[in-house]
């Protein structure tokens, strides 16, 4: 058998050729791990950064908001109380108006008034009251009963135009007195209207109704089946205090028109 001999010294002096500080694949890499590192590390950094600055943002955008929700909100609650205020004054004027109006249209029912109980006073100390050919004569007024038939506002038409208005009824006497105006029944318009405010019955002189003659269950506004009735007639020739009555005005009946007698 061969003995085989190495030489020692010849491996030891092959392996002391090696570089000890090795700079191949595995230091690269490394350095790679640590480049990533270190830019998460950042990006963690920017981000977190950006996070914090939104959030002040959109605190101030909030704040911002919530004090423009606020004055938003006063001014609804100012305009509110403005509004009412308004309102509240408008009532006032409207209650002030009604007043004055209310007070106005009884200045002139009392003129109305004592104007009549002037001109009857008059006509009552002098004795040749006369009245026109066809009229009646009765405490000082003249009465005329129309041949035709028209609408309350034709007949008021021509009492005008005749120098006259249709009648107003002042009296229990006056009522007495057109109960027996004639002897042949009839309808006839007089000068008492609801039409400006249903329900609130007033003499074209403008006096409020004090005394009234209704037939019984009127005025009736029609009781739904006519349609509006808003101006009055009475019965002639019936012997009863009650005989007035509404009817639409626009159906055509005779009228009675006055007139103060010649003094």
């Amino acid at each position: 058998m061969e003995e085989i001999y190495v030489n020692v010294e010849h491996v030891k002096s092959i392996d002391s050729t090696r570089p000890t500080n090795q700079t191949g694949p595995r230091s690269s890499e490394r350095r790679f791990h640590g480049a990533v590192v270190l830019c998460l590390g950042l990006l963690s950094v920017f981000l977190l950064a950006g996070l914090i600055g939104l959030g002040v943002y959109y605190r101030d955008v909030n704040h911002g908001l919530t004090e423009e929700r606020d004055l938003l909100n006063a001014n609804l609650t100012e305009t509110t109380e403005e509004l009412h205020q308004l309102q509240n004054l408008s009532k006032q004027n409207r209650d002030v108006i009604r007043s004055l109006t209310e007070e106005r249209d009884l200045l002139n029912a009392n003129l109305t008034e004592t104007t009549k109980e002037l001109h009857r006073l008059q006509c009552l100390s002098k004795q040749n009251q006369t009245c026109p050919a066809g009229w009646k004569m009765f405490s000082c007024s003249c009465y005329l009963l129309s041949s035709e038939s028209g609408s309350w506002s034709i007949g008021r038409q021509d009492c005008r135009e005749r120098g006259a208005d249709l009648v107003v009824i002042n009296s229990l006497e006056e009522q007495k007195f057109f109960s027996t105006f004639t002897e042949v029944k009839t309808m006839s318009w007089i000068g008492l209207t609801d039409i400006v405010t249903e329900g609130t019955w007033k003499w074209i002189d403008g006096t409020p109704l004090t005394l009234s003659y209704w037939g019984t269950n009127q005025p009736d506004n029609g009781g739904g089946t006519y349609g509006e009735e808003d101006c009055a007639h009475f019965y002639t020739g019936y012997k009863t205090l009650n005989n007035w009555n509404d009817l639409p005005c626009r159906v055509y009946v005779q009228w009675t028109c006055e007139k103060n007698a010649d003094v």
